[in-house]
Formats: C-alpha cells, structure tokens, sequence
C-alpha cells in the first residue's frame, strides 16, 4: 500500500448496515455511515440538533473540557442564521485579491525555505506552520501572533499522552479572554475588535459568545488543514506526474482540491444529539442519545461515487461532505480551499518531486474502526524543479 493512502474502513458496515456503532466516554454513538443518510440527518436539525450541552456533539466528546458554547457550530437555527449572517462576510475574505497575494507571499516564502534545506518534517515544520500564519490572515492579526499558536502544537486540546487535555486547552481559552479583554469595539480592527462592535439581533454580543466564535476559530481548523496539507504532499511525493499534469492543466485545479479533501476528508465524523425518538436505516435513536454524521464514509459511498477509493484529479461529480452538509456547512471552508489552491499553484510552480524518507501515521481508534487520518510525523527531502 503507498504511503498517502487511507483505506476506508466503514465500507462492510456501510453496505451491511447503513450505520455503526462506537462508545465515547461512556456516551455512545450511532455512526450515520451512507452518504444520503448523513445528508439527511445534517438537514434536519430538528430532531438531530447541535445546541446540546458544550462539547457533546463532538467525537471524541469536550464535555469535561469545556463549558463555552462554540458558536456557530453549536447553536442551531434560527439562532444559527443570524450568528452566520454576521460572521460569513468575514469568514469570505479569503476570496478577495489582497488576501490572496498575502497569503501566497506566506506559502512562497514557506516553500522557498523548505527547498533550501535537506530532509524536513512536514507536520510540524510545514503544516503546522502554514496554517498558523495563514490563521494571522484570517483574524487580520500580528505575523508574530503565528509564533504562540505553533507552540501549542497541531491540535489546541489534545497532547501526546491526553487525547483531551484539559491543561493544554486551558492554555487557549485563557490567551482568548485576554485578547477580547485587550480589544476595543473596532470594525476595521481584528476579528475580536469586529466581535465587540458587532450586534445579533439587535444585542451586543457577550464576552462568552465572542470567547465561543474565538475557541471555534482556532480549534475547527487547526488540526484539519494540517492533515489536508500533510496529506497532499504525501500523495504529490508518490504522484509527482500529478504535479506535472496540474502544471500543464491548471483548469482541474479547483476538482483536484476537492477530490483530495473528498479523499482524505480532514475530519472523520461530528455528533448530533437526538430530541426525540427516530430511526435511521431501521436503527432506533433513542432521544437524547448521540449519532454521528460520518463524513469520512460518506465520502467513499460507492452509490455516489465512482471508484471511491482512488483519487482521481479531475472526478467532475463530487458531493463530497468533508467539510459538513446544509447550514452547519463549515465556517472556514474558503480560507481552507484557498489554502489548498495556493499551496498546489506554489508547488507546481517551484517543486520538480519529494521524497518521503520516513513517515508514522496518525491512526483514529474508533470502537472496532480504526481509520488512518495523516501523520504523526512525515519526513521528506523537497526537491526544486529544474526550468
């Protein structure tokens, strides 16, 4: 098996059942595993809601982490729609001109270092720091604020012996109190400047709404664009000929994104929690018990999509769900796609191949599944292209 492969392990449950089931701290979860069905479940928020208590619609669950509300992740409608109408405009600034010369300026950079060095670790000396200095970007922040949020590592609640770190997270939730309390209401300032001179429905936000869009911010996008940028450069270092192709092709570079975020779908699965009895593909949901939406298996649902398992560049049907369905479709989505479409412009432009030396991957334990979803370290030597 090649290296950046990530086999789909729900398949057989797929096909059998339609679901799965796994135990999460004693609060179990019925995995939604067909792509239709997950579709389904995300849409209807009323009985499969996100406003249960903090943390519980995550898997693993932060119930014992956190008691801050993420919003607009868990908040749902019509709550949900008046959060997003405020945050969306900023959260689409990726798109525009300015944002995208400065965060090519940061990947160039990145990449011109990475070439003029021997072997790299990819994870913490190229992920991590790509995506650190393009959340500065996105806050409208201080460059040097990139160096405080590499130093928490690749993952804001999780360390190497604690899969929830309640030490470790208290590091943000503590950085993010200071900050709003630093801020003044300014809305050509920073992202918390914005937040408290911003109004919901008429109502000044409050010190614990700002703090919950901040935690959000910093956590759902961290150690998800690290696996997508990872992954793709360990599917380039053993398809070169497909940086090759992109360069002579640059119109499927927007179908490449997707089909490698389709592929290595960053994030497994996310939680709803059930407000009244239901049933999904003949599996009773009792009420308040939790059901996952499993984006990962989706993704590879035969019925949808041809040859699931293999990427393929220029795929033109792709309804993929890496990055979640209906309203709760993800916040950071643009800056994530530009992210991946600077980071494939750069590399076809300065890099002729790399090597991967050595590699472990990052393996999801997840009751009797387990899926592969990138690397704990991937060490590889990046070659210049010759002109």
């Amino acid at each position: 098996m090649k290296k950046y492969q990530s086999p789909d392990p729900f398949t057989d449950a797929r096909e059998a059942n339609g679901c799965a089931h796994m135990n999460d701290q004693d609060d179990p979860v019925t995995m939604i595993l067909r792509l239709k069905d997950v579709r389904k479940a995300a849409h209807n928020w009323k009985t499969y809601q996100s406003g249960a208590a903090p943390g519980r619609i995550v898997i693993p669950s932060e119930v014992n982490i956190r008691d801050t509300r993420q919003i607009p992740f868990e908040v749902d409608p019509p709550m949900h729609g008046s959060f997003r109408a405020l945050l969306d405009p900023w959260f689409k600034r990726p798109l525009g001109d300015k944002y995208r010369a400065q965060l090519s300026q940061q990947v160039n950079t990145l990449v011109d270092d990475v070439l003029s060095k021997g072997v790299i670790e990819v994870v913490e000396a190229f992920s991590l720091c790509l995506q650190s200095r393009a959340l500065t970007l996105l806050l409208n922040t201080n460059a040097s604020e990139a160096d405080i949020w590499i130093g928490w590592g690749t993952h804001v609640f999780r360390s190497e012996d604690d899969p929830l770190d309640k030490d470790k997270a208290g590091l943000l939730y503590d950085y993010i109190d200071e900050k709003i309390n630093a801020s003044r209401a300014d809305l050509e300032g920073d992202l918390y400047s914005v937040l408290l001179a911003a109004e919901v429905d008429g109502k000044k936000l409050t010190h614990e709404e700002i703090k919950g869009i901040m935690i959000l911010t910093f956590a759902g996008g961290r150690d998800t664009v690290i696996n997508a940028v990872t992954n793709t450069i360990s599917y380039f270092a053993e398809h070169p000929e497909s940086l090759t192709r992109l360069r002579n092709e640059p119109a499927i570079i927007g179908r490449a994104i997707e089909e490698l975020i389709r592929y290595f779908a960053p994030l497994t699965q996310m939680g709803r929690v059930a407000t009244e009895d239901s049933a999904v593909c003949e599996h009773a949901i009792k009420a308040d018990s939790r059901v996952s939406l499993c984006w990962a298996s989706a993704n590879r649902d035969a019925n949808v999509f041809e040859s699931p398992e293999e990427i393929i560049l220029d795929r033109k049907l792709n309804p993929h769900v890496s990055f979640g369905f209906s309203h709760h479709n993800c916040l950071g989505a643009t800056h994530a796609r530009q992210i991946m479409r600077v980071l494939i412009e750069t590399l076809i432009d300065k890099v002729g191949s790399i090597d991967i030396v050595d590699f472990e991957e990052n393996i999801e334990q997840l009751g009797e599944f387990e899926r592969k979803v990138g690397f704990h370290r991937l060490n590889v030597k990046f070659h210049p292209r010759s002109c």
